[in-house]
């Protein structure tokens, strides 16, 4: 017997309810630790986004506030 005919015999709250269920009390913590790390991950990726911006940002109000008759450069 192929796994789809079990699963076909049995009623509708059992494949639509209960399979269901159980696999989130199974697989739970495996789910929500690889949620809780994608997570860590954007916010990490925002924290960079934001340092990068204000050095630019930093670099840019210094740079032109600097004597811009000189232009040697760095």
């Amino acid at each position: 017997m192929a796994v789809r005919e079990i699963i076909a015999g049995l009623p509708w709250w059992v494949k639509w309810v209960a399979l269901p269920v159980l696999a989130l009390v199974v697989f739970g913590g495996a789910i929500l630790s690889a949620i809780s790390v994608l997570i860590w991950l954007l916010f990490k990726i925002l924290i960079f986004v934001a340092l990068v911006g204000g050095l630019i940002y930093v670099v840019r109000k210094f740079k032109g506030s600097s004597s811009s008759s000189s232009d040697s450069g760095w």
